[in-house]
């Protein structure tokens, strides 16, 4: 090959980068473009039916100061969107715990050693905090008071969290008013959001949706790409050998890893670019959730990513509206001891989870599983010697997960609430056999 002829296609490669940089540019404002795209690369125009906007976030948010604004809710600026997103936070106290008897809250062993020699085993008590997770769909009010965010879920339950020990309320809310249009606001000028059913909407982005394939299977749901990027204007970010590049999720058919650190990413008109370089498309991205409907969420790790293809843009619609979230019914079935025993009642999980909107959180082969208790038929420990518990779903499906979470060596044990007993019996997680709970009438997400 020539000098002339490398130079012929190093330019022509230039030419083909420069055009996808500049088709690929997306807006600031998290909009649909204002003008369409080249034909080669569809726009993501949806139509205005209900499907396209009543997944979005939709509030109404109270400043100290009186004012109100109104519309649709990204929190951080660039984060969670949706009604099936998470609101985290630390809460102040575990009120549970006050119903153990002290002698026998569950102990950990940590080994002492001197220069790699072990001399002796340190035991404490384990870790009793816990942090808190709930949907946006389940939550019907967040409030700031000084160090304190009380959120209320629509069950009328109100958790009381620490604003300032990884509370997603210091993050931010942007709000696109109906009336003001895009702001920004500081949760120290917050006073109050209230969530409310999505209004409908005009430009709203699509929303990412999609088929990731990983080394123990396949999962397919809406997407969010490096735990942030969850719309079609968001942008997948890398390098080129000709320089940096952002590309429109709106306008990538496929990801794929094929190196350490790169990844090769095909566009909707056949095109295909090598990324590089960047947290996004290596080894530093932070993984792929996907709201899988038989199991609530997944997390999937770079490790096990594989591939994801995308639906076509807006092809999704945009998830379960506000009202499709009911509010939870306590967490009620029957703890089964291997000495024997059974008791039934309402049950309080890990000293923490009580309710069937709340969440089992484990791991299996690089995929962290939330999944929604409503969604579980039982739950059985593993066996002294073996490496994975068991999770049967509602629909009959068995996952085998590790020892880790909410199944793991660290699990506070159980409250059983019976209805002879007027305080609840306490059974620790290494005497539990098999837990079997009872069905809700109605769960999230609606399953066919």
């Amino acid at each position: 090959m020539t000098r002339a002829t490398i130079a012929r296609g190093a330019f022509a490669t230039a030419l083909v980068l420069f055009a996808v940089a500049a088709v690929y540019r997306a807006l600031e404002q998290d909009v649909e473009p204002a003008a369409p795209a080249p034909p080669s690369i569809p726009p993501s125009t949806a139509p205005a039916a209900a499907a396209t906007y009543q997944g979005f976030l939709f509030g109404r948010i109270t400043t100290l100061g009186g004012t109100t604004y109104e519309g649709r809710l990204r929190w951080g600026a660039g984060e969670e969107a949706f009604w099936g997103d998470f609101f985290n936070g630390s809460k102040d106290e575990n009120p549970w715990v006050a119903l153990v008897p002290p002698e026998r809250l569950p102990k950990e062993s940590r080994p002492v050693e001197i220069f790699g020699v072990r001399i002796a085993d340190n035991e404490r008590r384990i870790d009793i905090d816990r942090p808190f997770m709930a949907r946006f769909g389940d939550i019907g009010r967040i409030e700031g008071r000084g160090r304190d965010v009380q959120v209320t879920l629509k069950s009328g339950t109100v958790f009381h969290l620490d604003r300032f020990e990884a509370s997603d309320f210091d993050d931010g809310v942007r709000v696109w008013d109906v009336r003001q249009g895009v702001i920004d606001l500081d949760s120290l000028k917050i006073r109050a959001i209230e969530l409310l059913p999505t209004a409908p909407l005009g430009g709203a982005p699509s929303r990412l949706h999609g088929t990731v394939r990983t080394r123990r299977g396949e999962f397919t749901g809406f997407v969010q790409w490096d735990r942030e990027e969850c719309v079609g204007s968001d942008e997948l970010d890398g390098r080129t050998a000709e320089g940096e590049l952002g590309v429109r999720f709106d306008t990538i058919r496929s990801i794929e890893r094929r190196s350490p650190d790169g990844s090769l990413v095909t566009l909707l008109d056949g095109r295909e670019i090598v990324l590089s370089g960047t947290r996004a498309v290596g080894p530093d991205n932070r993984g792929i959730y996907v709201d899988d409907r038989r199991y609530g969420r997944v997390l999937i790790s770079w490790d096990a990513f594989e591939r994801i293809d995308f639906s076509d843009p807006g092809s999704g619609g945009s998830g379960p509206a506000y009202g499709d979230f009911p509010p939870g019914r306590p967490l009620t079935g029957s703890v089964t001891t291997r000495a024997g025993r059974s008791l039934a009642g309402r049950l309080v999980y890990d000293l923490d989870e009580s309710a069937t909107t709340e969440t089992l959180d484990a791991r299996a082969q690089g995929v962290d599983y939330t999944i929604p208790f409503g969604l579980i038929a039982s739950i059985v420990p593993a066996e002294p010697d073996a490496r994975s518990a068991k999770v049967i779903l509602h629909r009959g499906e068995e996952l085998r997960l590790e020892r880790s979470g909410d199944v793991g060596q660290s699990h506070g044990g159980l409250l059983v609430f019976t209805s002879d007993r007027e305080r609840p019996e306490y059974v620790r997680w290494e005497e539990v056999q098999r837990i079997d709970l009872d069905r809700p009438p109605a769960m999230y997400p609606p399953l066919p």
